[in-house]
């Protein structure tokens, strides 16, 4: 068997099935160079051609809208909030605690875990933007 006669698994093909019905509407899309280079090299990683790339982005359920980030967005900004209110409780815990002889071993580290998960929220939503 040559290579010619061995079938190409359906995740490698880069074009879409022809359609029984034939193409019926064209769409022309302007995009500026650094678009273009950014979707020809999303393209390339998903192995597909740059209309293909479009079409399923554009159709594709799983696919968010600017709403759906906006709200996403301010959902991680509104949990970073809470955490910055949960940070200083924990800090207001640890005066208290400095001021008199007990000082709960935790509460150090507590706060820099808040910290960690608020930097990583930070960057979360940076990613977003």
């Amino acid at each position: 068997m040559s290579e010619e006669d061995v079938p190409r698994s359906r995740l490698s093909r880069r074009r879409r099935a022809n359609s029984p019905a034939g193409t019926k509407k064209r769409r022309d899309v302007w995009v500026t160079a650094e678009e273009e280079a950014a979707l020809i090299a999303r393209a390339a990683r998903h192995k597909v051609t740059v209309p293909n790339l479009l079409l399923s982005a554009a159709l594709s359920e799983g696919s968010e809208t600017p709403t759906e980030r906006r709200a996403a967005m301010a959902e991680l900004m509104a949990i970073h909030t809470l955490l910055a209110r949960v940070s200083n409780n924990v800090n207001q815990i640890a005066r208290h605690a400095n001021a008199g002889d007990e000082f709960p071993q935790d509460a150090k580290a507590v706060l820099a875990y808040v910290r960690e998960v608020a930097i990583r929220i930070d960057r979360t939503i940076e990613g977003l933007m």
